[in-house]
């Protein structure tokens, strides 16, 4: 039995599109400024959304950044299946309440 794909509302997309559309270009500086905001925005970002919908390759890097800088993020994981129907292992990146280190 396969299990349900997981399918990110359209608003949360289009809130997402438009912190990338803020944002153009795709130097760490502008990957970190997408994440950054996507998290302060919505609270939480998955590594799918990262890449699909904020257009960061890989968001592992940009994460470590951030928290280098003083964010106070921390990663949960969460088991989603993607398009082929099959499960992975995926990081949601959550702000702590206040967002930054004390």
């Amino acid at each position: 039995m396969s299990s349900p794909l997981y399918t990110t509302p359209p608003e949360r997309i289009a809130a997402l599109h438009s912190i990338r559309d803020r944002h153009s270009g795709h130097t760490g500086a502008t990957q970190r400024a997408r994440l950054r905001d996507a998290l302060e925005i919505l609270g939480s970002v998955t590594t799918f959304e990262a890449m699909r919908y904020l257009d960061i390759f890989d968001p592992r890097p940009r994460k470590l950044e951030l928290v280098r800088d003083g964010m106070d993020i921390f990663t949960l994981r969460r088991s989603d299946a993607t398009e082929s129907g099959e499960r992975h292992s995926i990081g949601v990146y959550v702000l702590r309440k206040g967002g930054r280190h004390e």
